[in-house]
This record gives C-alpha cells, sequence and structure tokens, in this order.
C-alpha cells in the first residue's frame, strides 16, 4: 500500500564508503532486483537536445526568439492557450523523429533486461526511453510526452502523423471536430500530473535502490521522490553538479552520511558514468553493444519511412495555372535585355 514501507530491506544498508564501486557492490552481493530509476533533461543532452536550466546553454536561456514574457510561458497553459505559435516553433527543434537514445537510456533497458528495474520514472518529454525498447509499462512519463496529442477543448485524441505534419511545418494544428487548439500531452504548467504518475508512487515503497540521473531535482512533485523510499534503501545520484540536498533526516540528499550511510554522488557526465557503473557490474560490452545496435536500427528505420512518397499527378491545366501565378510572383522578365536591365552588379 502507499506510505508502507516494509518491502524494503529492514537493516540499514552500509556501504562501504561513497562510492561507484561500492554501489556496484551492494547491487550484486545484495541481490537487488527492484531498482527505481529517476531521470531528468541531463541523460538527453548527449543525444542533441538541450536541457532546461543549464546556463547559457540550456532551453530557457536560449528562447529569447519567441518574445516570450518569461521563459516558463512557452510551456504554460494559459500562455499556449493565447498564442499557441511559440510552442509549435520550439516543438519543431525538439520533436521526435531526429534524436537517438543515449547510452543512459541504453543502460535503464539494460537494467531492465537484467530483471533489475523497477521502473523508470522520467521528467522527459522525448520519448527516448521508448526508443530503447524499454517496454511502455516500465516508464512513468511524469510531465508527459510527445508520444500521444489531443484537443485542449473536446479531449479527442490526435492522430500521431497530423501532429507530426503540423510541427515539421512549424504551424498550429487544430482538432478536425470542433477546431480547438491540438497540443501533445505534455503536462504544461498549470496542468495536473498524469494519472498514471500517482497510481504509480507506490513503486517507490518497493524499491530496493534509487538511482538518480540527470536532473537538477527544483521542479516538485518530481523532486520529492527521492524521500518516498525507505530509509533502509541506498541512493545514488549521477549528475554534473550536487542536487537534491536538504538539511533534515527526512527530507534530501544526505551526502555526508550524517544520518546513515546510503546516499552516494557520483558527479559527472551521465553517460560516462553509467558506462563506468556497468562496467564495475561487468556490464560495459553488453551496454556498448545495445547502444550500438540499437541506434543502428533507428536509423535504418528512420532512412526507410523518409524515402519520399510520390506526388499526385497534376493535369496540364493545373500547370498552366501554377506557372501563370509563379510567374507574377516572380515578376519574370519577358526577354533577356529586361532581364539584364534587373540583374543587380556585382
Amino acid at each position: 500500500m502507499p506510505g508502507q514501507k516494509s518491502a524494503a530491506k529492514s537493516a540499514t544498508p552500509q556501504l562501504k564508503d561513497k562510492t561507484l564501486e561500492a554501489i556496484a557492490e551492494y547491487i550484486k552481493e545484495e541481490k537487488v532486483n527492484r531498482i527505481v530509476v529517476l531521470t531528468g533533461a541531463g541523460i538527453s543532452t548527449a543525444a542533441g537536445i538541450p536541457d532546461f536550466r543549464s546556463k547559457g546553454t540550456g532551453l530557457y536561456d536560449n528562447l529569447q526568439k519567441y518574445n516570450l514574457p518569461y521563459p516558463e510561458a512557452i510551456f504554460d497553459i494559459d500562455y499556449f492557450m493565447e498564442k499557441p505559435e511559440p510552442f509549435y516553433t520550439l516543438a519543431k527543434e525538439i520533436y521526435p523523429g531526429k534524436f537517438y537514445p543515449t547510452k543512459t537510456h541504453y543502460f535503464i533497458k539494460l537494467l531492465h533486461d537484467k530483471g533489475l528495474l523497477l521502473r523508470n520514472f522520467t521528467q522527459n518529454i522525448d520519448t527516448l526511453e521508448r526508443l530503447t525498447k524499454l517496454p511502455e509499462d516500465m516508464i512513468v512519463e511524469a510531465h508527459g510526452s510527445f508520444a500521444t496529442a489531443s484537443c485542449v477543448e473536446c479531449h479527442k485524441a490526435a492522430d500521431e502523423s497530423f501532429v507530426r505534419q503540423h510541427v515539421t511545418k512549424g504551424s498550429v494544428a487544430r482538432c478536425k471536430d470542433c477546431d480547438g487548439l491540438v497540443k501533445p500531452d505534455i503536462t504544461f504548467f498549470g496542468e495536473n500530473l498524469p494519472e498514471r504518475f500517482h497510481s504509480q508512487l507506490e513503486d517507490l515503497d518497493m524499491a530496493d535502490m534509487l538511482i538518480v540521473i540527470g536532473t537538477s531535482l527544483k521542479v516538485q512533485p518530481f523532486a520529492s521522490l527521492i524521500d518516498r523510499v525507505s530509509d533502509t534503501v541506498p541512493r545514488l545520484l549521477i549528475n554534473k553538479e550536487i542536487a537534491g540536498v536538504h538539511r533534515s533526516a527526512k527530507s534530501g540528499f544526505d551526502f555526508r552520511w550524517k544520518y546513515g550511510k546510503r546516499d552516494v554522488a557520483h558527479l559527472g557526465d551521465c553517460d560516462t558514468s553509467v558506462e563506468e557503473l556497468a562496467a564495475l557490474l561487468g556490464w560495459k560490452d553488453e551496454l556498448n553493444t545495445m547502444y550500438k545496435t540499437g541506434n543502428e536500427k533507428l536509423k535504418a528505420q528512420w532512412a526507410a519511412e523518409s524515402v519520399s512518397i510520390p506526388e499526385p499527378e497534376i493535369q496540364d491545366g493545373e500547370i498552366d495555372a501554377l506557372a501563370d501565378d509563379l510567374e507574377k510572383r516572380l515578376k519574370v522578365p519577358e526577354d533577356k535585355k529586361e532581364s539584364d536591365e534587373k540583374t543587380p552588379k556585382m
């Protein structure tokens, strides 16, 4: 039941030290098999998708061209209802279909294949977890994702190809039934989190290890998930900088081991760090093979899907009409002399 933490080991974990080696040793010796992984935007930056808050390179730092009243407005439901164009322009840049999963994504899939993963809670909307073939029931997209879309008025599901066409053009999609705005099922500021997020919270009560990767842990309620696991559960943070630290026995990470020997912070690049952990577990070759073959298959699949579809035939009369219209728009000169007169001198 939610709130009960009896499923985890009753003895206080005793990590040997605050290292990745100690975490790997604990996984092997304690027969850990209910790992919950929390992930954020940092695991997708290696795929070419910017995170939100990194100074200089983060998404919120590079939205000036959209003339927003404030950076977060691009994901604000009230602003979207009033002015959806900026979101659709941005969506064209980050929409799934051109970004490949990173080694961190495949590491999570490897945990599943080894029978060690209980659930992956992710803040990311990019669907890269799905592309590794990690089963959908193992993923909790806490803030929704681009995987589906629906009308904000009648809530009817929108066809994925229809939405993709509009996003590709940077144009706003509207519902075919009621003409309401169509929005990918991403949780905007001002909207409730998906029901699945709430229904799977009991996974944290059952966890026997928590691994947090690539998140600043600044957005609630996701940030508070680290406090839901039992006090007996080891917790690993893999991130470029310290995150989630609070001065309380019941709130936040305790990397100083003031309250127990269970929290470890491994600072650095996400992919490099998980590769180190995989090596310590004896999985490095498997991870590298999975990463290479998985993305090669995706590349081939996307190449096949991008094969151009023959354009519909146009009748001669239509061609003449199009040609006349084009001449008028371009003001095509009637002869070479006129053309020479209008050609700018370099």
